[in-house]
Parts: structure tokens; C-alpha cells; sequence
């Protein structure tokens, strides 16, 4: 097994970290259990959680995923796992979360509610790495920072990340980290798949240049890459068929960027790639998503255990020049399918 640090912190995880947004929606705790014991034996010790989880968002459900990782926590051993998870982003941003009565905000108040939270339900004294989930356009990043470093010395959570940022937002961050004596980022969870390059468009080069680990999310483009949409019947069950049944704005919003005509036609020719290789578009996809030399980990999800054969399939692959290659050309000719 290949382990990697995150950043410059001492967290060595496996190149591939089990995300769980659908425990306690899409998947039972029965069949949450099974699905982390089969990545768990196939060795992945980093699991990526959050307070808000699971998804589709709803209050009724905020906390569940924490609460049935924390059960199975429980039965392993806790310093042979690094567990992420995330305080919600601020009601001022892309939406506003159905928690603490859509008053979040990325401030001291927040922050200590939402660790003590999350410390409760995952049944444990400590986070491996703890993530603002979206930055806070209002309150100074000076106010997190501080008391993330408060947290770090009492020993609540060992190192700090950042989710859905920008090449500004995390220099930014990490400036004011250094110029203050706090702990800095270690680490930037976005979106990054074969659809989805603008990573490498910026903030790739602050990752490079600080030692800073990007953990790719949605390495399938929310089960695009698996080519289902292409198929002629799709199952109504499928993210974005039952997205697309839906009356809320944003989710159909987020419907047009991952299921659009540009994103079909490059996965169409992602498919005759794996073809032509002989391996499944899946495994490709999250291989491909690994290989640079910024990505610590790629989070990877499942509703179903049998999922998980694909995808950790690319625990151990490595793709070979010509393939990526033919992969670059697909963009090239097909530019930024999601925009």
C-alpha cells in the first residue's frame, strides 16, 4: 500500500478516501457498516465526513452520517484510521445549510458548536482533519483561524483544511495563518474529474509551491463517468434522474453542469478509451484523478458495497503516458464540459 502525507502535516493516508454522504440516505446503516468494512480491508484508513451529511440536505437527516460512522468507529482500532470531517459553510454562500436554523457562519460560535457536535456523534475525542465545508464571504478568516489553532492545542483536531476554495480564499488563509503563528491549511477539497479541470487552471500551483494537498471530490462528476447518463434507459433511482424530478433551482442548476451535452460527449469518449484499454471507465476515471503530484488522496462514494470493486480498483493502478494522453486530447477538443 501506497500511503501519502497531506500537506506537511503528519497524516499518511491511502491514496483513495471513502467519502460517506449517503449514509443515512441512499444507504442504510447496514449497508453503510458494509461498505466501510470492505474499504477498510482493502486497506483505505481515511474517511471523509461532515456535519451537514448526508445528502440531499435536510434537517431531519444533518448528523446521521457522523452517527453511523461513529458506531463503526467504534469496533476498529481509532489511531489506525484518519477521520475528516467538516463544519457547514455560512448561510451567506452558495446556500443556506438546514442546520442550526440557517444561521451558519465560519465564526468562533459556529466553529466550537459544530466540532463539539461532530466530536459527539462520531464517538470520539479527536479529528484527524477538520474542514470548513465553503468559505464565509463575511466574517475575517482571522476568526477561524484563531480558534482552529485553539482547537489544535487542546486536542480536539490535529490539522485544518479547506473545502470548495479559491486560489485567492486559500493564499489568503494560509498568509494570514503564517503572518498570526497559527496552524495553516494543510489541505483544499474540491472538485476535481476528467469533466471538471479548472483545478489546474490556479490553484494548482499553490498547492505545488506550498506543499499544500489537494483531495479531489466527485472524481466520477456525480456518477457521470460511470457512463450511465449515456445509456439509453437511465434508472430514475440515479442521482441526477431523481435531481432532475426536482422543483428547487439549485439542484436543477446543478443538474445543467454535470448532465449537458459536452459533458455526455466527452464521457463518450472516455468510454472508448477505457475500451480500448480494457478497463472500466470507473477505475480509469479515479486513477486518473490520483497520479498528480498534489493529490494526497481522491474521495471516492458509494450507495452499494459492489460499488466499491470499481473504484478501488485505482488503489494500486497506475495510468501510463499514452492513456493520459488520449484522456488530454478528449478535453482539447471538448473544453471544460462543466464549465
Amino acid at each position: 500500500m501506497e500511503y501519502r502525507y497531506i500537506g506537511k502535516s503528519g497524516l499518511r493516508v491511502s491514496p483513495i478516501c471513502l467519502g460517506t454522504m449517503t449514509f443515512g440516505s441512499s444507504a442504510d446503516k447496514k449497508e453503510s457498516f458494509k461498505i466501510m468494512d470492505k474499504a477498510y480491508e482493502r486497506g483505505v484508513n481515511f474517511f471523509d465526513t461532515a456535519e451537514l451529511y448526508p445528502v440531499p440536505p435536510k434537517a431531519s437527516w444533518a448528523g446521521e452520517t457522523e452517527k453511523i460512522v461513529g458506531e463503526w468507529l467504534k469496533q476498529k482500532p481509532r489511531d489506525s484510521m484518519i477521520i475528516a470531517s467538516k463544519v457547514a459553510g455560512a448561510a451567506n454562500g452558495w446556500f443556506v445549510p438546514p442546520i442550526r436554523h440557517g444561521l451558519t457562519a465560519i465564526d468562533r460560535f459556529h466553529i466550537k458548536r459544530a466540532v463539539e457536535g461532530s466530536l459527539k456523534r462520531l464517538q470520539t475525542d479527536y479529528i484527524d482533519l477538520y474542514q470548513v465545508h465553503w468559505p464565509d464571504m463575511i466574517v475575517p478568516i482571522e476568526e477561524a483561524l484563531e480558534v482552529f489553532d485553539e482547537l489544535i492545542k487542546e486536542g480536539k483536531i490535529r490539522y485544518i483544511g479547506t473545502s470548495n476554495d479559491t486560489a485567492y480564499g486559500l493564499t489568503k488563509a494560509n498568509e494570514v495563518a503564517k503572518c498570526k503563528g497559527y496552524k495553516r491549511f494543510e489541505s483544499i477539497q474540491n472538485n476535481f474529474s476528467l469533466l471538471n479541470r479548472r483545478f489546474l487552471d490556479s490553484i494548482k500551483e499553490v498547492c505545488q509551491r506550498e506543499s499544500i494537498s489537494l483531495l479531489p471530490y466527485s472524481p466520477l462528476a456525480g456518477g457521470v463517468l460511470s457512463g450511465k447518463y449515456n445509456s439509453e434507459y437511465i434508472d430514475p433511482k440515479a442521482r441526477f434522474a431523481w435531481y432532475m424530478a426536482q422543483d428547487n433551482p439549485r439542484i436543477k442548476a446543478q443538474v445543467q453542469r454535470f448532465v449537458n451535452d459536452k459533458t455526455l460527449a466527452s464521457t463518450k469518449e472516455y468510454l472508448k478509451i477505457a475500451k480500448k484499454y480494457n478497463i472500466s471507465l470507473v477505475t480509469l476515471s479515479i486513477a486518473w484523478s490520483k497520479q498528480f503530484d498534489f493529490v494526497a488522496s481522491t474521495i471516492i462514494g458509494a450507495r452499494r458495497s459492489k460499488q466499491l470493486d470499481e473504484t478501488l480498483a485505482a488503489m494500486d493502478l497506475t495510468l501510463d503516458k499514452e492513456i493520459l494522453k488520449e484522456c488530454d486530447t478528449v478535453h482539447q477538443e471538448i473544453l471544460y464540459p462543466m464549465g
